[in-house]
């Protein structure tokens, strides 16, 4: 039987190194979960968002200077008082979405079968995104046009359906809006920030009753590993997809959503 420990360790690290490629992580979390047994009860799909917040402090770390400056700028600088607006602007449809169909979300396409429909069909968009010939007319995750960051904050909406991956449906949203690859991937780690803390908070405050001293300590050690995890991720994403572009993981989306079906039309 394995330990609590040891499944927090694993899906720390599938959420560490899933949460920023566009691949998504709560499909592979809950592929994790179906095939490997690594719990089924509230408290383990609660784990699954409340470790999210490890992964998103990676981000605050690695650009932790860019981000306090536009902080302190943001009642002084226009520049970094506009890119604040245009984050929100992205982060409001998702909220939207979030609070008026949420529930229904999860009780009707939480399941094996659409991760692994979405891995393949997100697999095969991206690959299409990625041989276009683009001209990217924006180079600067923090200076995109405004009605621009709406339009990514609606596309975002899409990764609500599991294995579709908020990341991928953001920066294959900024490519076709005219980012380039690099710019496409920061601002997708951007807008994560308000994201996964609004999920993480809501759904923290909602189980917070059930939460036991264990509880905790195994969500500290998920938390931990899903930090470490995605610092080195990030790092080494961005340095191949502004080279390579993002075949790699198109394929490995197809790959993993075949082999999923096959397991599922197995019995497993």
């Amino acid at each position: 039987m394995i330990s609590d420990t040891l499944r927090a360790v694993i899906l720390g690290v599938v959420e560490g190194v899933t949460e920023f490629l566009p691949v998504s992580s709560t499909g592979h979390l809950l592929l994790a979960g179906r095939f490997f047994e690594l719990g089924e009860d509230n408290f383990w799909k609660s784990f699954d968002i409340l470790i999210q917040l490890g992964a998103i402090l990676a981000i605050v770390a690695l650009y932790f200077t860019k981000l306090s400056r536009i902080a302190l700028g943001t009642f002084s600088d226009p520049a970094a008082r506009r890119f604040v607006i245009g984050v929100l602007l992205a982060f409001f449809p998702a909220v939207v979405i979030g609070l008026l169909a949420g529930k229904y979300i999860k009780e009707f396409l939480f399941n094996p079968w659409v991760v692994c429909f979405s891995l393949i069909v997100g697999g095969a968009i991206l690959l299409w995104v990625d041989q276009l010939d683009h001209k990217p007319r924006e180079h600067d995750a923090t200076k995109f046009p405004l009605p621009m960051y709406l339009w990514i904050g609606i596309a975002q909406c899409l990764a609500m359906i599991p294995g579709t991956s908020r990341s991928g449906a953001t920066i294959v949203s900024a490519m076709l809006l005219g980012a380039d690859k690099r710019a496409a991937a920061e601002f997708s780690f951007f807008l994560a920030i308000p994201t996964m803390i609004g999920a993480f908070a809501y759904d923290f405050y909602k189980n917070r009753a059930d939460m036991t001293a264990d509880h905790l300590g195994i969500i500290a050690i998920g938390f931990v590993v899903s930090f470490v995890t995605a610092i080195v991720v990030v790092k080494t994403f961005l340095e191949y997809v502004t080279r390579h572009g993002f075949a790699l993981f198109a394929w490995w989306r197809v790959i993993v959503g075949t082999l999923g079906l096959v397991a599922l039309a197995m019995g497993r």
